[in-house]
């Protein structure tokens, strides 16, 4: 064991599940009308529980249990055989576990931004947490947990290079809100405006510190590759969240501040995949072209698609992951073989599976609350509770 190495992954591990709790919360909650905020923080919080256990019960040895193509297989649930002293690399394989389950937190949680203010919440907790166990447990062992697509795998020596989840978290999440967001229909209003741009300021800035550790601590170690992860994750975000603003003034006439921490997210969930082998004037390049690249595809999807991804999960995050995985290659880190093989492979086993898990989740429980639900707000009518009182 390792003890820089060690206190730098318990940090990273801490600063992950900041990112979903309040990070990710409260950038998604300040977005909703004010009727539904509560439910958007219920959905956040619920979904990190119950992950957390999944991934002890089973999610974990999925993931990295063995070495099967897409399958880890069964004999680390519950964590079995892993001791204070078990070691992964030169980690306590325990806080390696703990590393890997903030990932398998943030990742479903991030798909709730694609179906808030109309979604059943029996539904995100069954859908969450299958898909988590049938979606990406799978994708992680397949890329990081020696599956098909790493080292030696079906595209060679080098594998898909994804340092820290382009493909295992954002792909995978994108696509899967946009199509339960396609499944589910689009809102009976979609006009209001967000409740407090100052909430998703709050959470924007919570999610950009709390990256440090996700790309940071994906070296897992306190080294060279990782400081460098740090700072090319900071460089990516500023880049385009002043390429945001700017296009947005260009098009519209102004920059708003939801805009530009929105251009924030696309930075940071662009150079996710390429952090780890890129330098500062490749994070720039990454993060200006994706506040352009996100932000045309927010309107492609909502204007031309017209599927009513509320908080443009797909547009940001998966189309961010998505290029970015693509920039490893052409910055000559990673194959084009790799690179687009393993965006495929992931994109036709994400697309299927989701499909189908979304089909079964509603014969099981309503996907959608009623009319009625939907016009109070989901806050009071499920949650029986307001975020605001509205005569003090």
């Amino acid at each position: 064991m390792n003890a820089a190495d060690t206190a730098f992954i318990l940090i990273a591990t801490a600063l992950v599940l900041f990112m979903t709790l309040p990070g990710l919360a409260l950038f998604y909650g300040g977005l909703v009308r004010a009727r539904n905020v509560l439910s958007v923080f219920m959905h956040c919080f619920a979904i990190a529980a119950l992950m957390s256990v999944l991934w002890l019960a089973v999610g974990y040895t999925i993931a990295f249990g063995g070495e099967g193509a897409v399958w880890g297989g069964l004999g680390k649930a519950f964590l079995a055989g892993v001791t204070p002293e078990s070691l992964q690399g030169n980690l306590p394989e325990v806080l390696f576990f703990a590393f890997q389950m903030t990932f398998a937190i943030i990742t479903p949680a991030l798909i709730v931004g694609a179906y808030v203010e109309r979604i059943g919440f029996g539904f995100v907790l069954l859908f969450s947490a299958l898909w988590m166990l049938i979606v990406y447990a799978p994708v992680t062992h397949m890329i990081w947990g020696g599956g098909m697509l790493s080292d030696g795998g079906l595209f060679g020596a080098t594998g898909v290079h994804d340092f820290a989840g382009g493909i295992v978290v954002h792909e995978t999440a994108g696509i899967a809100a946009l199509l339960v967001a396609w499944v589910l229909g689009p809102r009976k209003s979609k006009s209001t405006p967000p409740h407090s741009p100052g909430m998703v300021m709050i959470g924007a800035g919570m999610l950009w510190v709390g990256w440090f550790g996700f790309n940071g601590g994906s070296a897992l170690a306190a080294n060279g590759q990782a400081a460098m992860a740090i700072t090319v994750t900071h460089l990516s975000a500023a880049a385009a969240s002043l390429t945001w603003a700017l296009w947005e003034r260009i098009k519209f006439g102004r920059a708003s501040l939801v805009g530009l921490v929105t251009g924030t997210i696309a930075g940071l969930a662009s150079i996710t995949p390429a952090s780890g082998y890129v330098g500062p004037l490749s994070a720039l390049l990454i993060g200006g072209i994706a506040g352009i690249l996100c932000q045309e595809m927010v309107l492609f999807v909502k204007n031309r698609v017209k599927i009513d991804d509320t908080l443009d999960v797909f547009a940001v995050h998966g189309v961010g992951g998505i290029f970015g995985t693509i920039m490893v290659a052409a910055l000559g880190a990673g194959s084009w073989t790799a690179q687009l093989g393993g965006l495929a492979v992931v994109g036709i086993w994400t697309v299927i599976a989701s499909l189908a898990l979304i089909k079964v989740c509603a014969l099981i429980t309503p996907i959608r609350v009623d009319l009625e639900t939907e016009v109070n707000g989901l806050d009071l009518s499920i949650h029986g509770e307001r975020a605001y009182e509205l005569n003090s």
